[in-house]
């Protein structure tokens, strides 16, 4: 049987993976979960879906985002880097925050963040930050897209 792509790079690179997800709301982790065997190499993920939850479980400063919303890349790399740092067994993390409607300000709908950071011995970097705009346009096609976004993020980040 074929190991899932994902899986593979995760386990070549002796991987274990966490997630801090926003708008996607758990999608991107319940995805990967279907992979027969990930429970190996996926560690979690944290919805924080409101600005709240990211100050609260990420310890992301709520005046980081005031300074710059909760959809921007510095607070992306902000919860990349948190959800890392409080997750020791990872060793790789992503996050992803976006705008999807409907309150969202005209030139940020259907905007994502995705950060990806790794841990290097006891130090944690920021490996990329990327802003995609999304082609669908309806809520549940925007999180699908979203999710798999950062599935390939991922893995050209550990390639």
């Amino acid at each position: 049987m074929a190991t899932h792509p994902i899986l593979g790079l995760l386990d070549k690179g002796d991987h274990k993976l966490v997630l801090a997800e926003s708008c996607t709301g758990g999608m991107i982790c319940a995805s990967l979960t279907q992979i027969p065997g990930i429970s190996s190499r996926l560690c979690g993920s944290a919805v924080t879906y409101r600005s709240e939850t990211k100050s609260q479980w990420l310890s992301i400063p709520l005046s980081l985002i005031e300074q710059y919303t909760a959809e921007s890349a510095e607070v992306t790399q902000a919860m990349a880097r948190e959800v890392l740092a409080k997750t020791p067994e990872a060793t790789i993390a992503a996050a992803i925050t976006g705008h999807f409607g409907p309150d969202a300000p005209r030139e940020m709908d259907g905007v994502v963040f995705i950060a990806v950071s790794r841990r290097v011995g006891e130090q944690i970097v920021q490996v990329t930050c990327i802003r995609r705009e999304l082609v669908q346009t309806d809520r549940l096609s925007r999180q699908l897209e979203a999710s798999q976004l950062v599935i390939k993020q991922i893995q050209s980040s550990i390639q």
